[in-house]
């Protein structure tokens, strides 16, 4: 993981407190292009649609819409935490050529509980990628100790 990568990852937690302030979960993506120019970001949107609207998907399917699979396929999605098997199942529809998280689908379920607002999954992002036909980097979680703590902050009692 680049200085770069661990740079936007940081942006990733911020969105993510910026979405916790608006009474939303604490989950932020953004989509870089390969250069590190950050094209869209995204924070989690629970108290307007559901659970279903995780920022990592919206902000694919808006990317989606925007740009050619061929543009999408030099980008990188950033999310604080890794992505759930939809919104991996998103990133692999929309033609994102490589993927960087922070923390792990298991670190979150050590935060979330039982928590019935976010039924965690227990499946990795690079196992749903591992039964697709496409190439997919994915890099995460990081080893940048403090980088990982700014980015569970948030997490720590929320889910309570």
């Amino acid at each position: 993981m680049t200085e770069m990568d661990k740079k936007l990852l940081m942006r990733t937690s911020e969105i993510a407190h910026e979405a916790m302030e608006r009474g939303n979960h604490p989950f932020g993506a953004l989509l870089a292009y390969k250069d590190g120019n950050i094209l869209m970001e995204q924070g989690n949107e629970f108290t307007n649609g559901g659970s279903a609207y995780h920022a990592e998907t919206l902000l694919l399917l808006k990317a989606g819409a925007k740009y050619s699979p061929q543009f999408l396929k030099e980008c990188t999605l950033y999310s604080n935490f890794e992505p759930c098997c939809m919104c991996t199942g998103a990133l692999y529809w929309t033609n994102v050529g490589r993927l960087v998280f922070g923390a792990t689908e298991k670190d979150l379920l050590r935060f979330t509980g039982d928590n019935e607002e976010n039924p965690t999954f227990s499946l990795s992002s690079r196992e749903v990628v591992k039964h697709g036909q496409k190439d997919i980097a994915i890099e995460g979680p990081t080893d940048d100790e403090s980088l990982l703590e700014i980015i569970c902050r948030d997490h720590v009692g929320f889910w309570k």
